[in-house]
This record gives C-alpha cells, structure tokens and sequence, in this order.
C-alpha cells in the first residue's frame, strides 16, 4: 500500500501571514551571528 502525499502549504500571502503572527504574539526573528 503506498503512503499518501505529504500537503505542502505554500504562503502566498506574507502581509496578512506576518500581521496574524503579531496578533498571536508569537514573531520569532532569527540573526545569524555570521551575518554582518
């Protein structure tokens, strides 16, 4: 029996994505210490 495929969500909305997150209180910014 073959396994079902994984859903793939794809954001194509970032504006409304990005301000859901604020309202959840949960925006996470990652720095990488490499970057200058």
């Amino acid at each position: 029996m073959s396994r079902p495929t994984p859903a793939i969500y794809k954001t194509s909305n970032w504006p409304a994505y990005n301000e859901a997150l604020k309202r959840r209180g949960s925006l996470t910014i990652w720095f990488d210490p490499a970057m200058n």
